[in-house]
């Protein structure tokens, strides 16, 4: 899969993706970047990016020019790269990193992970010239409710997102399809070696080697810190017969406890 950022910050966006799972997947080729500079678009000496928006207020705003053709270049550049094996994925989506975008999720994710090539925009300043999101751009996406200072770290975060969903990212492909919110619950706990701290030891079930018993207890766990958590996410999620039966335990198991913890 290919990536393509649009920012006045490209090396800010080069140095972090060096590391971790995006970096390494970079190294390996599983993944390309480029990123482009708006300001190496413009057409005056003093390389204006931005100016003052039209019915006055603070800040100032991207140009439509700049942006245009650096999006364009990326688009050329993703088309002349392309393999017999990117052709078979699902495309090409140019999306606007912003606040007043669609919540980016994991189905998100699992989705972008399908495409061929996606460029993120990174805003600056107010925003950018209206005009572009409406003529160039596909989505508008956002991290969270609230404001950042531009759309680089969005674009990171979206990045490495749908980077670890592709094959042979991570040493383990199942690693992904157990993250949280895969199939609608967040994660269920994990514990390591040593088995016993002076809190607590590490449950039972998980050492005594029954794998059927130890998948029960995880969908079990799951099932109950979404509850706990995240209740909002159960409201969208059908449960079987079986996921009432173990959330029904989660909560007796819990009231138990909290009995003897009176």
């Amino acid at each position: 899969m290919r990536f393509d950022v649009v920012t006045l910050f490209p090396e800010m966006v080069k140095a972090a993706v060096a590391y971790g799972v995006t970096g390494k997947a970079l190294e390996r080729g599983l993944v390309q970047l480029s990123v482009w500079n708006p300001r190496d678009y413009t057409q005056d000496r003093h390389r204006t990016v931005d100016d003052r928006p039209y019915g006055g207020g603070p800040g100032m705003v991207m140009k439509y020019q700049p942006l245009h053709d650096a999006l364009m270049d990326a688009k050329q550049s993703g088309t002349e790269c392309v393999n017999t094996d990117d052709a078979k994925r699902g495309g090409v989506k140019v999306v606007y990193l912003s606040p007043q975008g669609k919540p980016v999720n994991q189905a998100l994710f699992s989705e972008a992970a399908q495409l061929s090539q996606l460029v993120l925009v990174a805003g600056r300043y107010e925003g950018v010239d209206e005009r572009f999101i409406q003529w160039d751009c596909d989505e508008e996406w956002s991290i969270g409710d609230y404001v950042i200072s531009g759309g680089e770290l969005a674009a990171l975060v979206v990045m490495d997102g749908i980077t670890r969903l592709l094959p042979n990212v991570l040493g383990d492909d199942q690693s992904a399809n157990q993250d949280s919110y895969n199939e609608g619950l967040l994660e269920y706990p994990h514990f390591t070696r040593p088995e016993h701290l002076a809190g607590g030891a590490v449950p039972k079930v998980l050492t005594g080697g029954n794998h059927a018993d130890i998948t029960r207890w995880r969908l079990k766990q799951a099932l109950g810190r979404t509850w706990q958590k995240r209740p909002d996410l159960l409201k969208n999620k059908q449960l079987d017969a079986e996921q009432e039966n173990l959330l029904q335990q989660f909560k007796n198991e819990l009231d138990v406890k909290g009995c003897s913890d009176e």
